[in-house]
């Protein structure tokens, strides 16, 4: 899929740097940059998920535990 990406210059010339030391695109970091954000996104939804459960399953105990 084509899209447009607007960036501030200096982001740019950033990127540009980045990609002449790695030999590589900027399209081609921009997609590793893309790729690394969407899996850290997916595994800190899955922590939240797993965090809230065991909250919720040993709340009576976090409760005791607070208390003592």
């Amino acid at each position: 899929m084509a899209m447009t990406v607007r960036m501030p210059a200096e982001l740019d010339a950033q990127l540009g740097e980045l990609a002449a030391q790695r030999h590589t695109s900027k399209h081609a970091l921009l997609i590793e940059a893309a790729d690394r954000f969407v899996r850290e996104e997916v595994t800190t939804t899955q922590a939240v998920s797993i965090a809230l459960g065991v909250a919720d399953r040993y709340a009576e105990l976090i409760t005791k535990l607070e208390d003592a």
